[in-house]
């Protein structure tokens, strides 16, 4: 791709000797928990269950044999449910080497949810994660990536490394945990937090989703894109994330993109993707370790707070970059 870069200036990143920019294909093996928590009455629906089983019973084996076939290590971020009810597939996902991590307990609605409550959910997916497959994650994901203003500390507090939800970058940064945010919620942090995780970020543009994603009465528009206008779009994407220097970050879901035409377009973009000069193919794990050993800027994000009668305006804290002190 012989186009000009423009680099995320504001999240510079020098990646490892011999690489120029990074990729991650990602899965999110949500199997029937989206389904349930956006409607519990969606279990009595024999065929819509049938549609989100398809993922861990049919596609992830199939997806493992092409990870296998492509000798790279991918991330799956999985709901604690869906560990708890296909223990197998997650034993062979982590036996596979790659990188698990976590994805909320059922998938549950996060918008506005308080901390407590949030909180139960991230420690019920951890002891699933763990009773299944022995597995403490490094990485959290949120469902339908929505992050809450106190969700880093949660995340902090827990010794995550890194989240991959927010959508205000090309390429991963050091994200403070202290936020300014209001009084009243205990886990918005002051000044005196001083700690961070690194935030990877996504891109509705490379969610498998928005292409493929359709069920009568749960989501889409009925209109299912071919595989091969997925991989010119994403092909595309992968070209500038590496000319600009930046980090190429998929996500996927096993019931959508392990269906057999999607998965051959899928393998066909991972040989696309590795066959660029210099691209780091790996896990968000690594790429989050990176960034956290070499990036010394901490970034927090712009809140703006409205009150709750109208009328009375609203005010805007600009995002802030700051530099640790050495030593």
């Amino acid at each position: 791709m012989n186009k000009p870069a423009f680099a995320d200036s504001l999240h510079p990143i020098a990646w490892p000797e011999g690489f120029r920019a990074a990729a991650s294909f990602t899965f999110d093996v949500d199997a029937e928990s989206c389904t349930i928590a956006h409607d519990p009455t969606s279990t009595r629906r024999m065929s819509l269950m049938s549609h989100q089983s398809y993922g861990p019973r049919i596609a992830v084996p199939r997806l493992l044999q092409i990870l296998d076939r492509q000798v790279i290590k991918a991330t799956f971020f999985i709901p604690g449910f869906t560990a708890e009810s296909y223990p197998d597939i997650v034993r062979r996902i982590a036996d596979a080497g790659h990188e698990i991590a976590h994805h909320g307990y059922l998938h549950e609605p996060m918008q506005g949810i308080d901390a407590a409550t949030e909180a139960s959910y991230l420690d019920r997916g951890l002891e699933a994660l763990d009773k299944v497959a022995g597995v403490r994650p490094l990485g959290y994901r949120a469902p339908w990536w929505e992050l809450n203003w106190h969700t880093p500390a949660l995340l902090a507090d827990r010794g995550f490394l890194y989240d991959s939800s927010l959508l205000d970058g090309d390429a991963p940064y050091r994200l403070a945990v202290a936020d300014g945010g209001s009084r009243g919620d205990s886990y918005s942090r002051d000044v005196g937090d001083s700690r961070d995780i690194v935030e990877i970020p996504v891109d509705w543009a490379l969610d498998d989703w928005e292409q493929y994603g359709f069920y009568p009465g749960v989501t889409g528009s009925g209109v299912i894109e071919s595989p091969a206008k997925a991989l010119e779009m994403w092909t595309l994407e992968a070209e500038a994330h590496h000319a600009q220097g930046s980090c190429f970050v998929l996500t996927n879901h096993p019931f959508i993109s392990g269906r057999p035409s999607r998965a051959v377009a899928l393998e066909q973009l991972i040989e696309r993707v590795k066959g660029l000069d210099g691209m780091w193919v790996t896990t968000l794990a690594e790429i989050a370790a990176h960034t956290k050993a070499t990036v010394q800027e901490i970034h927090t994000l712009a809140r703006i707070d409205v009150p709750l009668f109208p009328g009375a305006g609203a005010t805007f804290r600009p995002a802030q970059v700051k530099v640790p002190a050495l030593g």
